[in-house]
């Protein structure tokens, strides 16, 4: 099935030509006066025109969340569940309108958004729903005259730097956790997907009261750093890159506020020689595990850019890999059977080039792609690369910089000790992949892999309530599991006493 473009004829999706920040509940045109052109990346053609605010638009979004925190942080859990459920059913009746405004603005394809971006983002809410009635305070008895409660509080206004690879799912992971803790939020969406964002506005923002969920566009490192910069948010929550991961805690220190990042990866994908052992399902599995580099255009921090292949079924596996990879469909990312899009940008692609040059100068072997593919029709000037495969080994830079598209590299190891010495070779722990047979084995392999999460004879799979998060510079705190509450709350200690003795101490 293909969808038509957002604006046309026939489509789910209308589209104005301007959008405004949206601030206390109301669209909002930015203080500047100005707005950027917003493209797609499969026509490199504009969409439509997006804020390019300014810092007194971070104040005025400021003043709105300031002014409504108060009521919604002191409102029951059943009433800020009960928004929350209202605001997954939203998700849920608009799934096709957002998974084509967000597959149209990103590149990704429309297949990957209607069956996991916008179901997922969903239940984030649902889950935090259902999680925030849960919680319970807690009780320590002194002594029998003493008593310490302790009680959850939310910290109050938060900041929420939002990446451009999965704008509307990566606003769920932030913006559940915090509004259900009770706390008013300020977003920032990434520069080349303020859009689909916007669309959500549009649907869920009637359910939540005015001022508690404020968006303001505008460039990252103005709008950002005006942002992760204010003395008037209590904690910021980005994710990124590792470079701008480390601005944003020099920022957040500045305050001496909490952060959650979450940032790069170079993730190893570890495949033992028993994965051939039979023809079956598992290994046909495998071979698509490790084909799953390229989902959402190798645009995801946790992307499994680096295959480990034992070296005995090194060419048996990899064989049947190329074979899948070069079945790969590219093009529309609203044709229902595109298996790849667009990359998000120009600059993208451009970063994607130089690496594949980078490693064919460094020696590596090109299995498969390393071109721009030509393109026809509408999509000829689209942001596009070819899903791409270099051998080569481990020091290589196309195995320890985060390249962020469809490009794996692919190394070979003798056994299980060389398999985890070149996996936890990299100064990234964001995630990993290990398929095997052998319970044991991936038992072993799992606890001793220095990353946030491990995928075990599988991979990309986000569901709410599995911790996520990174070791080493992937990054600080986690997302998706209840104690994301806790990151979005503080603790308030009454410590009382029910004895009218003095103390005794002056």
């Amino acid at each position: 099935m293909k969808y038509q473009p957002p604006g046309r004829a026939g489509s789910p999706v209308d589209v104005a030509p301007r959008y405004e920040n949206f601030i206390g509940g109301k669209w909002q045109a930015p203080t500047t006066g100005e707005y950027s052109p917003n493209l797609c990346p499969a026509t490199a053609q504009p969409i439509c025109e997006v804020p390019k605010s300014g810092p007194e638009d971070i104040e005025l979004a400021l003043d709105a969340a300031h002014s409504a925190q108060p009521k919604w942080g002191e409102a029951s859990t059943t009433q800020r569940a009960a928004a929350l459920n209202a605001v997954a059913d939203a998700i849920d009746a608009h799934r096709e309108e957002l998974a084509i405004a967000e597959s149209w603005e990103n590149g990704k394809p429309v297949r990957e958004t209607l069956a996991a971006d916008i179901p997922l983002a969903a239940d984030h809410f649902r889950y935090f729903a259902a999680a925030i009635r849960s919680e319970e305070g807690r009780t320590t008895e002194i002594d029998k005259d003493t008593v310490a409660y302790h009680f959850n509080e939310p910290l109050g206004v938060v900041g929420q730097i939002i990446p451009f690879n999965f704008p509307l799912l990566m606003a769920a992971w932030k913006l559940a956790p915090a509004l259900a803790a009770g706390n008013a939020t300020v977003i920032k969406p990434a520069s080349p997907t303020p859009w689909s964002i916007l669309k959500l506005m549009e649907v869920i923002g009637d359910h939540l009261p005015p001022g508690v969920l404020n968006v303001v566009n505008g460039p990252g490192a103005q709008i950002g750093k005006a942002l992760a910069t204010n003395k008037r948010i209590a904690k910021v929550a980005f994710t990124g890159e590792t470079t701008t991961g480390r601005l944003i805690m020099q920022y957040a220190s500045q305050n001496i506020i909490p952060v959650t990042l979450e940032l790069g990866g170079k993730s190893p994908n570890i495949f033992f020689n028993d994965v051939a052992a039979h023809d079956d399902d598992f290994l046909n599995k495998a071979v698509e595990g490790l084909v799953l580099y390229a989902f959402n255009k190798g645009e995801v921090c946790t992307c499994p850019s680096r295959a480990l292949i034992q070296e005995d079924i090194y060419e048996e596996f990899m064989g049947r890999c190329l074979e899948r990879i070069r079945a790969i469909k590219q093009g529309d990312p609203l044709d229902t059977a595109t298996m790849i899009g667009p990359q998000v940008s120009q600059q993208q692609i451009e970063k994607i080039a130089s690496y594949v040059e980078i490693g064919l100068k460094e020696g590596a072997e090109l299995l498969v792609g390393g071109h721009r593919p030509t393109m026809e029709g509408e999509f000829a000037n689209g942001y596009f690369y070819e899903p791409t495969v270099l051998k080569g080994h481990n020091k290589m830079r196309v195995f320890q910089e985060e390249i962020f598209g469809p490009v794996l590299a692919v190394t070979t190891f003798k056994d299980e000790a060389e398999a985890l010495e070149i996996a936890n070779d990299t100064r990234y722990g964001l995630g990993a992949g290990v398929w095997s047979r052998d319970t044991g084995r991936t038992y072993r392999m799992g606890r001793a892999i220095k990353a946030g999460r491990v995928w075990t004879n599988c991979y990309h799979q986000y569901p709410a309530g599995a911790a996520f998060g990174g070791y080493k510079v992937s990054g600080i705190g986690r997302e998706n599991h209840k104690m994301m509450l806790d990151h979005y709350s503080q603790t308030k200690n009454l410590l009382v006493s029910y004895s009218d003795k003095p103390l005794g101490l002056f």
